[in-house]
Protein backbone atom coordinates (compact mmCIF):
# COMPACT_ATOMS: atom_id res chain seq x y z
CA UNK A 1 0.00 0.00 0.00
CA UNK A 2 2.91 2.28 0.89
CA UNK A 3 4.59 1.78 -2.68
CA UNK A 4 1.07 2.39 -4.63
CA UNK A 5 0.83 6.06 -2.53
CA UNK A 6 4.44 6.87 -3.07
CA UNK A 7 4.27 5.86 -7.03
CA UNK A 8 0.61 8.13 -7.42
CA UNK A 9 2.11 11.26 -5.47
CA UNK A 10 5.04 10.65 -7.50
CA UNK A 11 3.14 10.55 -11.05
CA UNK A 12 0.91 13.17 -9.41
CA UNK A 13 3.99 15.74 -8.96
CA UNK A 14 4.88 14.99 -12.79
CA UNK A 15 1.83 15.36 -13.76
CA UNK A 16 2.26 19.47 -13.85
CA UNK A 17 1.96 21.76 -17.18
CA UNK A 18 4.93 20.80 -19.52
CA UNK A 19 5.10 24.33 -21.45
CA UNK A 20 6.39 26.12 -18.16
CA UNK A 21 10.07 25.97 -17.46
CA UNK A 22 9.88 25.44 -14.24
CA UNK A 23 12.47 24.43 -11.11
CA UNK A 24 12.07 21.32 -9.62
CA UNK A 25 12.79 21.71 -5.78
CA UNK A 26 13.03 18.75 -3.82
CA UNK A 27 10.92 17.97 -0.29
CA UNK A 28 9.51 15.53 1.84
CA UNK A 29 6.03 15.07 3.02
CA UNK A 30 4.60 14.55 6.27
CA UNK A 31 5.61 10.36 6.04
CA UNK A 32 8.59 11.36 5.02
CA UNK A 33 8.39 10.34 1.67
CA UNK A 34 10.59 12.27 -0.90
CA UNK A 35 8.58 15.24 -3.30
CA UNK A 36 9.08 17.63 -5.61
CA UNK A 37 7.53 21.05 -5.96
CA UNK A 38 7.75 23.00 -9.42
CA UNK A 39 7.99 26.84 -9.23
CA UNK A 40 7.57 29.14 -12.22
CA UNK A 41 10.17 31.35 -12.85
CA UNK A 42 7.84 34.64 -12.61
CA UNK A 43 6.97 33.26 -9.18
CA UNK A 44 10.47 32.69 -8.81
CA UNK A 45 11.43 36.01 -9.05
CA UNK A 46 8.37 38.01 -7.38
CA UNK A 47 9.71 35.83 -4.70
CA UNK A 48 12.93 37.23 -4.10
CA UNK A 49 11.90 40.78 -5.58
CA UNK A 50 11.13 43.11 -2.42
CA UNK A 51 8.31 44.81 -2.10
CA UNK A 52 9.77 48.28 -2.03
CA UNK A 53 11.82 47.49 -5.20
CA UNK A 54 8.73 46.75 -7.10
CA UNK A 55 6.72 50.07 -6.23
CA UNK A 56 10.30 51.80 -7.22
CA UNK A 57 9.98 49.82 -10.51
CA UNK A 58 6.27 50.73 -11.05
CA UNK A 59 6.85 54.61 -10.75
CA UNK A 60 9.93 54.34 -12.70
CA UNK A 61 8.03 52.51 -15.47
CA UNK A 62 5.15 55.46 -15.19
CA UNK A 63 7.22 58.29 -15.38
CA UNK A 64 8.76 56.94 -18.43
CA UNK A 65 5.58 57.68 -20.88
CA UNK A 66 5.16 59.90 -22.87
CA UNK A 67 2.05 61.36 -24.10
CA UNK A 68 2.00 62.76 -27.67
CA UNK A 69 -0.85 64.30 -29.44
CA UNK A 70 -0.56 63.82 -33.53
CA UNK A 71 -2.54 66.03 -36.24
CA UNK A 72 -4.96 63.90 -38.33
CA UNK A 73 -3.39 62.97 -41.44
CA UNK A 74 -6.77 63.80 -43.57
CA UNK A 75 -9.70 65.63 -42.97
CA UNK A 76 -13.00 63.66 -42.86
CA UNK A 77 -15.32 65.86 -43.67
CA UNK A 78 -14.60 69.58 -45.43
CA UNK A 79 -17.78 72.51 -45.71
CA UNK A 80 -17.62 73.70 -48.78
CA UNK A 81 -16.43 77.09 -49.25
CA UNK A 82 -19.61 79.65 -50.28
CA UNK A 83 -19.80 80.90 -53.25
CA UNK A 84 -20.46 84.27 -54.05
CA UNK A 85 -23.16 85.18 -57.15
CA UNK A 86 -22.72 88.85 -58.08
CA UNK A 87 -22.26 88.71 -61.82
CA UNK A 88 -24.75 88.43 -64.45
CA UNK A 89 -25.11 85.14 -65.93
CA UNK A 90 -27.08 81.70 -65.24
CA UNK A 91 -25.69 79.36 -62.32
CA UNK A 92 -26.79 75.91 -61.78
CA UNK A 93 -27.29 75.39 -58.45
CA UNK A 94 -28.24 71.80 -57.93
CA UNK A 95 -29.76 68.68 -59.61
CA UNK A 96 -32.69 66.51 -58.32
CA UNK A 97 -35.02 63.72 -59.59
CA UNK A 98 -36.96 66.54 -60.25
CA UNK A 99 -34.93 68.85 -62.32
CA UNK A 100 -32.30 71.36 -62.64
CA UNK A 101 -32.39 74.34 -60.10
CA UNK A 102 -30.66 77.20 -61.81
CA UNK A 103 -30.59 81.07 -61.11
CA UNK A 104 -30.52 83.81 -63.91
CA UNK A 105 -28.97 86.96 -62.48
CA UNK A 106 -29.87 90.18 -64.20
CA UNK A 107 -28.36 92.90 -62.48
CA UNK A 108 -29.72 96.67 -63.05
CA UNK A 109 -32.72 94.70 -64.71
CA UNK A 110 -34.58 98.26 -63.30
CA UNK A 111 -32.81 101.43 -64.02
CA UNK A 112 -32.18 102.91 -60.85
CA UNK A 113 -33.90 106.26 -60.60
CA UNK A 114 -37.29 104.35 -62.01
CA UNK A 115 -36.41 101.69 -59.22
CA UNK A 116 -36.24 104.32 -56.63
CA UNK A 117 -39.34 105.39 -57.30
CA UNK A 118 -40.91 102.21 -57.53
CA UNK A 119 -39.74 101.47 -54.21
CA UNK A 120 -41.50 104.40 -52.19
CA UNK A 121 -44.49 104.14 -54.11
CA UNK A 122 -44.61 100.50 -53.37
CA UNK A 123 -44.19 101.09 -49.89
CA UNK A 124 -46.59 103.54 -49.56
CA UNK A 125 -49.39 101.74 -51.80
CA UNK A 126 -49.57 98.34 -50.78
CA UNK A 127 -51.82 96.97 -48.27
CA UNK A 128 -48.41 95.61 -45.90
CA UNK A 129 -49.88 93.47 -43.22
CA UNK A 130 -47.47 91.41 -40.57
CA UNK A 131 -49.45 87.32 -40.65
CA UNK A 132 -48.99 85.12 -37.68
CA UNK A 133 -47.12 82.27 -38.67
CA UNK A 134 -47.41 78.50 -36.77
CA UNK A 135 -44.16 76.19 -36.12
CA UNK A 136 -44.56 72.99 -34.38
CA UNK A 137 -47.85 73.77 -33.17
CA UNK A 138 -46.48 77.30 -31.60
CA UNK A 139 -47.93 80.98 -32.83
CA UNK A 140 -45.22 83.52 -34.16
CA UNK A 141 -45.50 86.57 -36.02
CA UNK A 142 -43.47 86.78 -39.18
CA UNK A 143 -40.67 89.00 -39.06
CA UNK A 144 -41.31 90.95 -41.73
CA UNK A 145 -44.51 92.26 -43.93
CA UNK A 146 -46.09 90.76 -46.85
CA UNK A 147 -48.76 91.10 -49.67
CA UNK A 148 -50.73 88.73 -51.99
CA UNK A 149 -51.66 89.53 -55.20
CA UNK A 150 -54.02 87.48 -57.50
CA UNK A 151 -56.82 85.50 -58.34
CA UNK A 152 -55.91 82.41 -56.15
CA UNK A 153 -55.40 81.94 -52.46
CA UNK A 154 -51.98 80.63 -51.41
CA UNK A 155 -50.88 78.57 -48.48
CA UNK A 156 -47.56 78.35 -47.30
CA UNK A 157 -45.87 77.32 -44.22
CA UNK A 158 -49.50 76.79 -42.67
CA UNK A 159 -50.87 80.04 -43.63
CA UNK A 160 -53.43 81.41 -46.47
CA UNK A 161 -53.18 84.24 -48.15
CA UNK A 162 -56.80 84.91 -49.43
CA UNK A 163 -57.18 86.27 -53.08
CA UNK A 164 -56.55 89.84 -54.37
CA UNK A 165 -57.60 90.50 -57.54
CA UNK A 166 -56.63 93.97 -57.72
CA UNK A 167 -53.66 94.62 -58.62
CA UNK A 168 -51.79 97.59 -58.16
CA UNK A 169 -50.61 99.69 -61.68
CA UNK A 170 -46.83 99.79 -60.58
CA UNK A 171 -47.13 96.19 -60.26
CA UNK A 172 -48.52 95.26 -63.69
CA UNK A 173 -46.21 97.00 -65.49
CA UNK A 174 -43.43 95.67 -63.96
CA UNK A 175 -45.25 91.99 -64.23
CA UNK A 176 -45.29 92.92 -68.01
CA UNK A 177 -42.22 93.68 -68.29
CA UNK A 178 -40.66 90.35 -66.73
CA UNK A 179 -43.13 88.53 -68.77
CA UNK A 180 -41.36 89.87 -71.78
CA UNK A 181 -37.99 89.38 -71.09
CA UNK A 182 -38.38 85.67 -69.30
CA UNK A 183 -40.55 84.67 -71.79
CA UNK A 184 -42.70 83.02 -68.69
CA UNK A 185 -46.26 83.88 -67.96
CA UNK A 186 -47.28 84.58 -64.31
CA UNK A 187 -50.55 84.63 -62.00
CA UNK A 188 -49.81 85.51 -59.04
CA UNK A 189 -47.19 88.07 -56.74
CA UNK A 190 -45.96 87.81 -53.54
CA UNK A 191 -44.53 91.08 -51.88
CA UNK A 192 -42.31 91.15 -49.10
CA UNK A 193 -41.37 93.96 -47.00
CA UNK A 194 -37.80 93.47 -45.09
CA UNK A 195 -38.51 96.69 -42.95
CA UNK A 196 -34.23 96.51 -41.43
CA UNK A 197 -31.95 94.26 -40.61
CA UNK A 198 -33.55 92.69 -38.00
CA UNK A 199 -36.50 90.80 -40.45
CA UNK A 200 -35.60 88.00 -42.23
CA UNK A 201 -37.33 84.64 -44.19
CA UNK A 202 -36.34 81.32 -42.43
CA UNK A 203 -35.07 78.51 -44.60
CA UNK A 204 -38.32 77.75 -47.49
CA UNK A 205 -38.00 75.78 -50.66
CA UNK A 206 -41.22 77.13 -52.26
CA UNK A 207 -42.33 73.63 -53.32
CA UNK A 208 -45.92 73.76 -52.18
CA UNK A 209 -48.07 71.26 -54.93
CA UNK A 210 -49.96 74.89 -56.00
CA UNK A 211 -46.96 75.57 -57.73
CA UNK A 212 -46.30 72.52 -60.17
CA UNK A 213 -43.54 70.15 -60.69
CA UNK A 214 -40.78 72.48 -61.61
CA UNK A 215 -42.07 75.93 -60.52
CA UNK A 216 -40.49 78.93 -62.29
CA UNK A 217 -40.03 82.22 -60.03
CA UNK A 218 -39.25 85.71 -61.08
CA UNK A 219 -37.86 87.96 -58.29
CA UNK A 220 -37.40 91.38 -58.44
CA UNK A 221 -36.20 93.76 -55.34
CA UNK A 222 -35.71 97.05 -54.28
CA UNK A 223 -34.53 99.10 -51.69
CA UNK A 224 -31.35 98.02 -49.69
CA UNK A 225 -29.11 95.34 -50.63
CA UNK A 226 -29.58 91.88 -48.79
CA UNK A 227 -28.04 88.99 -47.87
CA UNK A 228 -29.86 86.04 -50.23
CA UNK A 229 -28.53 82.54 -49.28
CA UNK A 230 -28.74 79.75 -51.01
CA UNK A 231 -28.24 75.51 -50.26
CA UNK A 232 -27.73 72.84 -52.48
CA UNK A 233 -29.02 69.55 -52.18
CA UNK A 234 -31.90 70.22 -51.28
CA UNK A 235 -32.55 73.66 -53.18
CA UNK A 236 -33.72 75.72 -49.77
CA UNK A 237 -33.54 79.37 -49.34
CA UNK A 238 -33.63 82.47 -47.43
CA UNK A 239 -33.06 85.95 -46.10
CA UNK A 240 -31.44 85.69 -42.58
CA UNK A 241 -31.17 89.14 -40.04
CA UNK A 242 -27.80 90.75 -40.17
CA UNK A 243 -26.05 92.55 -37.20
CA UNK A 244 -25.02 95.98 -39.37
CA UNK A 245 -27.95 98.47 -40.17
CA UNK A 246 -29.70 98.06 -43.20
CA UNK A 247 -32.66 100.22 -45.06
CA UNK A 248 -36.15 98.87 -45.97
CA UNK A 249 -35.89 96.66 -48.84
CA UNK A 250 -38.74 95.27 -51.19
CA UNK A 251 -38.85 91.66 -52.71
CA UNK A 252 -41.22 90.74 -55.06
CA UNK A 253 -41.79 87.29 -56.43
CA UNK A 254 -43.59 86.75 -59.30
CA UNK A 255 -45.07 83.07 -59.53
CA UNK A 256 -47.58 80.82 -61.17
CA UNK A 257 -50.62 79.23 -59.46
CA UNK A 258 -53.01 76.23 -60.14
CA UNK A 259 -56.56 76.40 -59.10
CA UNK A 260 -56.14 72.37 -58.48
CA UNK A 261 -52.90 70.41 -57.77
CA UNK A 262 -53.74 67.34 -59.16
CA UNK A 263 -53.88 69.80 -62.84
CA UNK A 264 -50.46 71.28 -62.15
CA UNK A 265 -47.50 70.42 -64.55
CA UNK A 266 -46.22 67.91 -62.84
Amino acid sequence: MEDKRRRARVQGAWAGPAKSQATAQPGKDLWGSPVFVYVSPTAENRLQQRPGKTWMNKEQHLSDRQFVFKEPQEVVRRAPEPRVIDKEGVYEISMSPRGVSRVCLCPGFIDLKEADLVFEQLCRDVPWKQRTGIRDDVTYQQPRLTAWYGELPYTYSRITMEPNPHWHPVLLTLKNQVEENTGHTFNSLLCNLYRSEKDSVDWHSDDEPSLGRCPIIASLSFGATRVFEMRRKPPPHRVPKEYHSREPRINLTFRTVYPDPRGAHW
